[in-house]
């Protein structure tokens, strides 16, 4: 497992498979983990670093005792996917 870092000066959380950069921008409002743009690298497309870059986010979201709120659809089709985390879902 690739660590996730939680870049907090740039407010995104990073995750670098061979060099290459997957991220996931985040605001935190009042309890909620927004999350805005998810992006990886184009090498990385297809190698499922952007499904391991969100497993940990919601990981650490649950740590974190945060809730969450996708906005990227990308972020929003993989909560959807999987279903173990809709309970991080915010109202």
């Amino acid at each position: 497992m690739h660590p996730i870092i939680d870049n907090s000066d740039q407010s995104r959380f990073e995750l670098q498979v061979n060099g290459l950069l997957a991220f996931a921008d985040y605001k935190i409002r009042d309890g909620v983990l927004l999350l805005p743009h998810v992006e990886a690298a184009p090498e990385l497309r297809g190698t499922g670093a952007a499904g391991k870059l969100m497993e940990g986010v919601l990981d650490i979201a649950r740590e974190r005792k945060l809730k969450v709120h996708p906005i990227c659809s990308y972020a929003v089709a993989y909560i959807q996917r999987n279903t173990q985390h809709q309970d991080l879902l915010a109202d």
